[in-house]
């Protein structure tokens, strides 16, 4: 049996979302919250976190969706208009890379960035061994 798992990361800049998906971490968590809960995912736990800028207005959010395939974090700088997303699913079951990128497409539309920088990491376990050098040690 083989484990097959999509990690996403991504920098999403100059976003033109409501500034309420920026600043406050209840709007963020319902967002991630609504991703999340796609057949094929299921939400295990969540924490998510306000930062309050110094004269006490919100300041950004961070937070987390604990999922049984995995995880979504994201992360948000409302002063610079920019988010970070960390998204990793796997199963031992089903290659659930569609869902993956589906859950990423949908989180990024909501951020509405002009300009993105996303990575994907194919994950699998077991992989293949390296082949050997011929030396030991």
């Amino acid at each position: 049996m083989l484990m097959n798992g999509l990690h996403i990361v991504a920098e999403l800049c100059d976003c033109h979302c409501p500034p309420s998906l920026l600043r406050r971490a209840d709007v963020l968590c319902g967002l991630c919250r609504t991703v999340c809960s796609v057949p094929g995912l299921t939400p295990l736990g969540e924490l998510f976190h306000q930062f309050t800028a110094p004269d006490g207005k919100n300041a950004g959010a961070t937070g987390a969706v604990i999922l049984a395939e995995s995880h979504l974090a994201v992360h948000t700088w409302p002063e610079i208009n920019a988010v970070t997303v960390d998204l990793y699913v796997c199963n031992f079951t089903q290659d659930n890379r569609a869902i993956a990128c589906s859950v990423y497409d949908r989180i990024a539309a909501a951020f509405a960035p002009r300009r993105v920088r996303r990575r994907e990491i194919g994950r699998e376990l077991p992989f293949a061994p390296e082949p050997s050098s011929g030396t030991s040690g």
